[in-house]
């Protein structure tokens, strides 16, 4: 049985209908991405469904009982409360009577400390709170848009896990490329309007939407070639006085009927980066620099770099590693407690702020970009204000709409277009990718890739740092600041292959130390050792398997409240697991080395 239906659904907010006569079933295990351009309607669409807005027409049907839960796709600037009051405001009342757990399990799996006020969060931290108080409620179904906004990667990948294990149908608007893959198994796209149901995975979607595309192009084609001759035919004075003739005057009017009620795609954004001239080939001069905010610990320790002309970096870490702190000292935001930055020759710097705190919410599209001036400089060229707007796919009338009225992707797009008219030969980006849909991100990272100055930018999207950046700067906790080339999936390699080297190499210095000593009689191995060290692999295997299981079945909030006893023995039972897990790994290792050298 459907858990939600929209039958008929329509809206509109001044221009054209967002939602145009859509219907949409939603039932249990749907885990289905809605996708679309900036502006199409996405966010609207999971209003309607969480009850927040009301459509202009349409019945909405949903199962008596059912729980929808919405995550919205702004951080709160400031909430009430700790963390942990403001999750337990979220448990319906219904589930207070029975046996439910309360904030606690959920703030320990996404690593919150439930005492800490929310004003003193930074946005990431924040964006885990708002997950966890659309999570606690165990809702039937789940609307979440733009989940992983603010969201520090691993917090993206146990999102991910959670998503793929839960039960209840959920909904999410997401421009974030690797999570979208992993976590649909349905498309669902708002284009024009018109809401199309695809079963298959995304990448399905992409084939298969842009042959649509292709024949609906080769169709509006052939209508309008229709149409030119009815008109040219028309226009030759022909008397309609058979009936032959006014049933080709009734088509014809039929056509241009046609052609005016047409919805054309809003084409493709065309964004074209201004680098200015170029500055000298040494960017930054980075000497041991360290930072702490007065109190706390520090979050850069002895940082020594050189940023050279032409590198494209990106800054990646925890919620609340200091990523932005970062990025503000490289830009002279900030003064270092220790050290010294100096900047290069010639070098102009632009800042994408993720905030969006550059934009006039009160004003207009155009008078945020232009400030009153009629024509755009880019380079030696020069635009007028609406023909520049354009290219990033505001209309003429969407260019005279309040900041304030837009969504958060024509937002960014705006803080784009703004940002671009600029010169600089330093571009420095906090989170860009943030709202923007995905036709747009992928034109963005192109861009980036030809721009011809020095890119330093903080993302928690892996495939988007993975196509842009050419080194990456790691905050690995303690202050320390980590130096990779190349992308995300690049630092996971070098760092595997780092553990497994210094693990290579401790094991190397415990064998030589072996060799060193005397062999005295004790060292070989015993009857009942050489036993253990056959059967360790084998119970190492099954620990892991455990882990996994008691992890799993932690990751459901119904066992909190079906069996909370179970649940307290779940987490002993996996912290003991855990330790047998260590244990046992560096008893395989001591035999290992043992055998190796009675075997020497």
């Amino acid at each position: 049985m459907a858990l939600i239906k929209l039958r008929e659904i329509s809206a509109r907010f001044g221009g054209p209908e967002v939602l145009d006569k859509t219907s949409l079933t939603i039932e249990q295990g749907d885990r289905a991405c809605v996708t679309g351009r900036n502006g199409e309607g996405k966010s609207t669409l999971l209003k309607v469904i969480a009850g927040l807005v009301m459509p202009d027409s349409g019945e909405i049907l949903r199962q008596p009982g059912v729980r929808v839960s919405y995550l919205q796709q702004d951080v709160p600037a400031d909430m009430a409360g700790t963390v942990e009051e403001i999750v337990d405001r979220s448990i319906p009342a219904e589930l207070r009577e029975g046996h439910h757990p309360g904030a606690a399990p959920l703030l320990t799996q996404l690593e919150l400390d439930g005492a800490v006020p929310f004003a003193r969060l930074s946005g990431g931290m924040r964006r885990r709170v708002m997950i966890a108080c659309a999570l606690v409620s165990d809702p039937h179904v789940l609307l979440l848009d733009e989940p992983t906004n603010h969201l520090d990667i691993w917090g993206i990948e146990w999102l991910e896990g959670y998503l793929k294990k839960s039960r209840c149908a959920c909904l999410f608007v997401t421009h974030d490329r690797a999570f979208l893959k992993r976590v649909a198994i349905k498309v669902l796209d708002l284009d024009r309007g018109r809401l199309a149901g695809w079963d298959c995975d995304y990448v399905t979607f992409e084939q298969r939407k842009q042959d649509l595309l292709n024949d609906e192009a080769v169709n509006w084609e052939r209508k309008s070639k229709k149409l030119a001759q009815e008109e040219a035919w028309i226009r030759r004075g022909v008397k309609a006085r058979t009936t032959r003739n006014e049933g080709r005057v009734a088509s014809l009017l039929k056509l241009r009927e046609e052609f005016s009620q047409r919805r054309v795609s809003s084409g493709v954004s065309n964004l074209r980066l201004n680098s200015g001239d170029s500055s000298g080939e040494q960017v930054l001069k980075v000497e041991g620099v360290s930072f702490s905010y007065p109190g706390g610990q520090p979050l850069v320790s002895g940082l020594s770099v050189k940023v050279l002309r032409g590198e494209r970096i990106g800054i990646i870490g925890p919620n609340g590693s200091g990523k932005t702190t970062l990025l503000n000292l490289l830009c002279g935001n900030l003064e270092p407690t220790e050290g010294s930055i100096r900047v290069g020759a010639n070098v102009k710097l632009v800042f994408f702020d993720q905030l969006r705190n550059k934009l006039d919410l009160a004003d207009t599209v155009v008078n945020n970009l232009a400030e009153g001036r009629e024509e755009i400089v880019i380079g030696n060229t020069r635009k007028h204000v609406y023909g520049y707007l354009q290219d990033f796919l505001f209309t003429a009338d969407r260019a005279r709409m309040l900041v304030g009225a837009l969504s958060g992707g024509e937002r960014a797009r705006l803080l784009l277009a703004k940002l671009f008219v600029q010169p600089g030969n330093l571009m420095v980006m906090d989170e860009p990718t943030n709202d923007l849909d995905v036709e747009t991100l992928e034109l963005l990272e192109e861009q980036l890739s030809n721009y011809e100055g020095t890119l330093l930018l903080v993302s928690h999207d892996r495939d988007f740092l993975d196509n842009v950046v050419s080194g990456t700067f790691v905050l690995e906790g303690g202050g320390k600041v980590g130096m990779y080339p190349g992308g995300y999936a690049d630092w996971l390699q070098q760092r595997a292959a780092a553990l497994s080297a210094a693990s290579g190499g401790a094991a190397s210095r415990m064998q030589a130390d072996q060799k060193d000593r005397p062999k005295k009689r004790g060292g070989r191995l015993s009857f009942n050792e050489k036993r253990e060290r056959v059967e360790l692999p084998e119970r190492i295997h099954r620990l892991e398997q455990e882990i996994e299981t008691l992890q799993a079945a932690l990751c459901d909030v119904a066992l909190y409240q079906r069996e909370p006893e179970k649940a307290a023995e779940t987490h002993v039972r996996l912290a003991e697991a855990e330790k047998e897990l260590e244990g046992a790994f560096e008893r395989w290792v001591r035999l290992e080395e043992r055998a190796d050298v009675q075997d020497a």
